[in-house]
C-alpha cells in the first residue's frame, strides 16, 4: 500500500491541558451549583416575593451584560489563561468573605444582593475568558467532541442541586459557601498549571497601533465591524438574544410556580427538570460518540429551535408526569442546540477574534437575560406563571423564524462544517 495513502491518526481530544481545564472546571461548577441553587432558595426564604427574587437575578445580570463585551477586546490581547485562575481565586476569597459575614448574623436581602452583583461582573468576565480560550486547547476536528464533553459534565454537577437543598435545609447557607470557596480555590491551582501558549496576544497589533483608551477604543470597534461583517453570525446572535430572554422568563417564575402549586415544590420542580439533566447528560453522550451529518445540522438545529419552543411554552399546563417527559426531550434538543452551535462558531471565529466575540455574543445573551427577568417581575404582579412562560417562547418561535430561517444561506455555512 503506498504510504501517501494511510491517513494520520486523528489529533488527540485529552491532551494534558485540555484534561487540567475540564477537571479545573468541573471541580468549581461542583461547587457553584450547590451554593448559587441553596442561596436563590434562602433569597425566596427571605423575601417570600417573586419580584425581589427577580431583582436580585437581576442584579446577577447587569454587570454580566456589560462586562463581557468591555472585556473581550482585553482578551484578544491578554492572557485568558492568567484571568481564568486569578478569577477563580477572586471568587473563592469572596465566598469565603460571604460565608463570614452570613455566619456572624449578616444575613439580610441587600448583603446577598451586593454579593451577587459582584459575582455577576466576575462571572461576565470569566466566561468570555474561558469560552475564548478552550478552543485553543481543542485540536482540529475534535469541536463536537469537546463541547459534548463540556456540556455532559455540565449537566452532571446538576446532581449538587437535591444535595444542595437538604444540606440548606439541615445546616444553612454557611457549609455551603465554604465548601464553594473551597472548589473555586482547587480549581484555580489546577489551572495555574496549563502549559499552553497563547500565540493570539499582540499578534494582531501593529506598533504603531493605539495604545491605552483609544486602542481599546480601536479594539471594541473592530469587534462591532467584525460581527456586523458576518451576517450569519449576527443572526445566530440576535436569536440566543431572544432565546436567553425567554430563558430569563422561565427563570424568575419557574421555581415559585412550583413552589405555590405543589407541596414541597422545590423537589417537584428538581424532579422535573432533573429529568432535562438527564437527557443532557445522555445527549452529550451520544455526541461525543456520534457525528451529526455536516450537511444537516442547519436543518437540525432549526427544528430543534421550534421544537423547543413549544415544549417549553406549554409543559407547565400539563400534569407533572406529562412534564417530566416534556423536559427530558427539552434537555436532549438543548444539548444539540448548544453543541451546534457553539463548536460551529468558535470554529469558524478565528483566534484573535473570539474574545471580541464571545464578548458580544454574550453581551446580547445576558441583556437577554435580565430583560426577560425583569419583564417576568413586572408582569408576575399581575399575571399567572404560566401564560408568561407561553408568551416569551412565542416570541422565541418567531426570532427562530426571522433571523435563523431568514439567514438560511449565511448560517449554513457556519453550522454545515465538520467542526
Amino acid at each position: 500500500m503506498d504510504n501517501s495513502e494511510i491517513k494520520a491518526p486523528a489529533p488527540a481530544l485529552w491532551t494534558r491541558d485540555f484534561t487540567i481545564l475540564t477537571a479545573g472546571s468541573v471541580v468549581s461548577m461542583l461547587g457553584s451549583v450547590l451554593a448559587s441553587f441553596a442561596m436563590d432558595l434562602m433569597v425566596l426564604d427571605l423575601t417570600g416575593s417573586t419580584a425581589l427574587y427577580a431583582l436580585y437575578g437581576i442584579l446577577y445580570m447587569l454587570p454580566n451584560t456589560l462586562a463581557p463585551i468591555l472585556a473581550g477586546p482585553f482578551l484578544d490581547r491578554f492572557s485568558r489563561k492568567k484571568t481564568i485562575y486569578t478569577l477563580d481565586f477572586l471568587t473563592a476569597g469572596l465566598f469565603l468573605l460571604l460565608a463570614v459575614l452570613l455566619g456572624a448574623g449578616g444575613m439580610r436581602f441587600p448583603l446577598l444582593a451586593a454579593a451577587n452583583l459582584l459575582l455577576g461582573a466576575i462571572g461576565g468576565i470569566y466566561y468570555v475568558a474561558y469560552d475564548s480560550f478552550y478552543p485553543l486547547l481543542v485540536a482540529e476536528g475534535n469541536f463536537q467532541k469537546a463541547y459534548s464533553v463540556s456540556s455532559t459534565l455540565e449537566t452532571l454537577t446538576m446532581v449538587m442541586v437535591p444535595l444542595s437543598t437538604v444540606v440548606y435545609r439541615a445546616a444553612g447557607i454557611v457549609p455551603l459557601l465554604l465548601a464553594n470557596a473551597f472548589t473555586f480555590l482547587c480549581a484555580a491551582i489546577l489551572e495555574t498549571r496549563i502549559r499552553a501558549e497563547e500565540a493570539y496576544i499582540g499578534g494582531a497589533r501593529t506598533p504603531d497601533a493605539p495604545a491605552g483608551l483609544r486602542g481599546f477604543t480601536a479594539d471594541f470597534r473592530e469587534g462591532l465591524a467584525y460581527l456586523r461583517d458576518e451576517p450569519g453570525l449576527l443572526a445566530i446572535a440576535v436569536y440566543f438574544f431572544f432565546s436567553s430572554l425567554c430563558g430569563g422568563v422561565t427563570e424568575v417564575v419557574t421555581l415559585p410556580y412550583f413552589r405555590r402549586t405543589f407541596p414541597a415544590g422545590e423537589y417537584v420542580y428538581m424532579l422535573t427538570w432533573g429529568m432535562a439533566a438527564l437527557a443532557r447528560f445522555l445527549g452529550g453522550i451520544v455526541h461525543y460518540r456520534v457525528r451529526l451529518p455536516e450537511r444537516r445540522k442547519y436543518a437540525i438545529a432549526m427544528t430543534v429551535y421550534i421544537a423547543l419552543a413549544f415544549l417549553e411554552g406549554t409543559y407547565l399546563f400539563f400534569p407533572v408526569p406529562v412534564m417530566m417527559v416534556m423536559t427530558f426531550l427539552s434537555g436532549l434538543l438543548g444539548v444539540t442546540s448548544y453543541t451546534i452551535r457553539i463548536s460551529a462558531t468558535q470554529n469558524y471565529v478565528p483566534d484573535g477574534k473570539k474574545g471580541r466575540f464571545n464578548g458580544a455574543f454574550n453581551t446580547l445573551c445576558t441583556a437577554g437575560v435580565v430583560l426577560g427577568q425583569a419583564a417576568a417581575g413586572g408582569f408576575s404582579l399581575r399575571f399567572g406563571e404560566r401564560p408568561l412562560v407561553t408568551a416569551a417562547n412565542l416570541l422565541c418561535l418567531a426570532a427562530a423564524v426571522l433571523f435563523i430561517g431568514g439567514r438560511r444561506r449565511d448560517i449554513s455555512r457556519i453550522y454545515n462544517t465538520s467542526a
